[in-house]
C-alpha cells in the first residue's frame, strides 16, 4: 500500500484526546503522529524524576518535566524475553507463547499467529525501526521494516543509528523502538582485567561519545529488599554507571528530535522490561521486580505531572495503537484443550487498554488492578507464578512450590548474593532469609500500605481467609479471560 494513502487512512481513526485543555490540539491535528518506545534492560525506578537524589539522569528528568511520571507501573513478568513479548504485543505471555529466553540454547518463541505492534503498525502505513535488544523471536512476528546497527549498550551510538529514520522527508510517520540492554547485569564477565567489562557493562575504554558517570558505592541508596554490605552497594554503584549512559542517549535521541521538528509531532514512552537485576527483584513477581518507570511525553499536553494509575506492560500496545488511531487486533481462541473450551471465550482482544486518555491525570479511576503471569526465565528455570495486585494487597500463586525457586546464571553468580549465601540458609537477605527465598508456600498475600517490601505473608493468616478466597477467584477470571493454560493446575492439583 502507498504509504501516503495508508497514512491518510490512519488518520480517520484519530481520536481526541480527552481531559485536554486550552490550546491542546486534537490527535488529528498532528502533522505526524510519530512513536518512540524506549526500553531499557533491568531498570527499576532509580533515576531523579522517581526521587533518587544520587542517580544522575538529567535527560529522563527532563522528558518527566516535559510529560507524565507513572508512578505505579508494572512489568507482567521480571523476565527479559517473556516481558518484550508482551510490550510488543498487549498479551500476557502465557498468551504470547515466549514463555522465556529466546535465545541459545533457550529457545522460547511466539506463536506464529500473534500479530505484533511493529507489524501492525506497518501495515497501517508506519515505517517501523529497531535498534539495539531484539530478544523475541520468530522474527517474522516481530518484524520491523529497519534493523538499526548499533552496539545495544553504546546509548549514542544506538541514538545516532536512528537520526536516519527520524530525519526522514519520508511522509509517513515512524515508530522507533530503542531497546538499550542497560542497565542489565551481565553473567560470567571477568570483572579483574582492566578492559572487560565489569557486571553492568562498564568498560574502562568507555564507548564513543558517552560519559562515563562514576558513583561512589558509600553515596547509594541501598532499598530495603536488599542487605546493606560493601558489596551490594559496589554493585549498585556500577548500576547506576549504567542507567547514567541509558540517560545519554535519551537525551541524544531527544536532541535529534528536537532539530529535526519532530519532537511535537512525536510521543515517547520510556519504560524497562522489568526491575533490577538482583535477587529479591528480577525473576519474581515481588515488587522489586515487576515495578518499572513509565514516562509518557504526549506531543499535545502539558508535562510536569504523575499519575497515580496502576499500568502494565499490556497497556502500552494498545496505547500505541491509539494513538496511531489503529483498530485493536481481534484473536480467535488457540488453546483447544477439551476441559476448557467451556470456559475460555471463543475470541478476545488484547489484554491491556489503552491508557492514553489519562496522561496528564494524576488520579484517574478505575486504574486500580494488574496481573503478572511468570512461567520460565532460562530454560532450567521452570517456576510458574500467577499474581494480581491491587492498591491494597498483593497476591501471588506460586503454581510449582514444591520445587525450590531457581536462579538466574547472573543472579547466582553475583557478588551481592554469593556473600550472604556462604552464611548459611539463615542468613537474612532483605526480608526474607536464603531458606525463605529459596522454598516458597504455594500462596503468598502481602498488605501493601503497611508491608510494602512483603515481609509479612498473610496467606495462612485465618482472619484473612476471605481475602485468599476473593484473590484465587480473581486470578482464576484473569486466566480464563488470558487463555491461560496454566489455569488446568486449578482443576487437578
Amino acid at each position: 500500500m502507498n504509504k501516503l494513502v495508508a497514512l491518510l487512512l490512519v488518520l480517520l481513526y484519530s481520536v481526541v484526546i480527552s481531559g485536554c485543555t486550552g490550546d491542546a490540539k486534537r490527535v488529528d491535528e498532528i502533522p505526524r503522529r510519530n512513536v518512540v518506545l524506549i526500553v531499557a534492560d533491568d531498570h527499576s525506578q532509580d533515576l531523579g524524576a522517581y526521587g533518587n537524589p544520587v542517580v544522575r539522569t538529567p535527560n529522563l528528568d527532563r522528558l518527566a518535566a516535559e510529560g507524565t511520571v507513572f508512578k505505579h507501573h508494572y512489568a507482567t513478568t521480571a523476565s527479559c524475553s517473556a516481558s518484550r513479548s508482551v510490550i510488543l504485543s498487549g498479551l500476557q505471555n502465557h498468551a504470547t507463547g515466549q514463555y522465556g529466553h529466546q535465545h541459545d540454547f533457550h529457545h522460547f518463541v511466539s506463536f506464529d499467529h500473534v500479530r505484533s505492534l511493529p507489524v501492525l503498525l506497518s501495515d497501517s502505513g508506519y515505517r517501523t525501526a529497531t535498534v539495539g535488544t531484539f530478544h523475541v523471536a520468530p522474527r517474522d512476528v516481530y518484524q520491523f521494516d529497519s534493523f538499526l546497527a548499533g552496539h545495544s549498550r553504546s546509548s549514542i551510538e544506538m541514538a545516532e543509528a536512528a537520526r536516519t529514520v527520524i530525519e526522514s522527508d519520508d511522509e509517513a510517520p515512524f515508530f522507533l523502538y530503542y531497546a538499550s540492554s542497560d542497565p542489565h547485569r551481565g553473567a560470567g564477565f571477568a570483572t579483574d582485567q582492566p578492559y572487560a567489562p565489569d557486571r553492568f557493562g562498564n568498560r574502562v575504554e568507555g564507548f564513543p561519545g558517552v560519559e562515563s558517570v562514576v558513583y561512589d558505592p558509600d553515596d547509594v541508596i541501598v532499598p530495603d529488599y536488599l542487605p546493606d554490605t560493601p558489596t551490594v552497594r559496589a554493585e549498585i554503584a556500577q548500576y547506576y554507571q549504567a542507567i547514567s549512559r541509558v540517560d545519554q542517549g535519551v537525551g541524544r535521541l531527544l536532541s535529534i528530535l528536537e532539530s529535526s521538528g519532530r519532537l511535537d509531532d512525536t510521543l515517547i514512552i520510556y519504560t524497562s522490561d522489568h526491575g533490577i537485576a538482583f535477587p529479591g527483584a528480577k525473576t519474581t513477581v515481588y515488587e522489586p521486580g515487576l515495578r518499572v518507570p513509565l514516562i509518557v511525553r504526549h506531543p499535545n499536553l502539558e508535562g510536569g505531572g504523575t499519575s497515580s494509575a496502576l499500568t502494565s506492560m499490556v497497556d502500552i500496545t494498545p496505547t500505541i495503537l491509539d494513538f496511531a488511531g489503529i483498530e485493536m487486533p481481534v484473536y480467535d481462541q488457540h488453546i483447544g484443550l477439551e476441559p476448557l473450551k467451556e470456559a475460555f471465550p471463543a475470541n478476545g482482544g488484547l489484554h491491556g487498554r489503552s491508557f492514553l486518555d489519562i496522561v496528564g491525570t494524576q488520579d484517574p479511576v478505575g486504574w486500580d488492578e494488574v496481573f503478572a503471569s511468570h512461567t520460565f526465565h532460562e530454560i532450567q528455570m521452570y517456576y510458574p507464578m500467577r499474581a494480581v495486585r491491587d492498591r491494597e494487597f498483593k497476591f501471588i500463586w506460586n503454581v510449582a512450590y514444591q520445587l525450590p525457586f531457581p536462579f538466574a546464571a547472573d543472579l547466582w553468580e553475583s557478588p551481592s548474593w554469593q556473600d550472604v549465601y556462604a552464611e548459611g540458609p539463615q542468613a537474612q537477605f532483605g526480608p526474607r532469609t536464603v531458606n525463605e527465598y529459596i522454598h516458597r508456600p504455594e500462596f503468598e498475600l502481602y498488605d501493601m500500605l503497611t508491608d510494602p517490601y512483603e515481609s509479612k505473608n498473610l496467606a495462612l493468616d485465618l482472619a484473612y481467609s476471605d481475602e485468599v478466597a476473593n484473590y484465587k477467584e480473581k486470578l482464576k477470571g484473569h486466566q480464563i479471560r488470558t487463555w491461560d493454560p496454566w489455569y488446568l493446575k486449578w482443576q487437578y492439583e
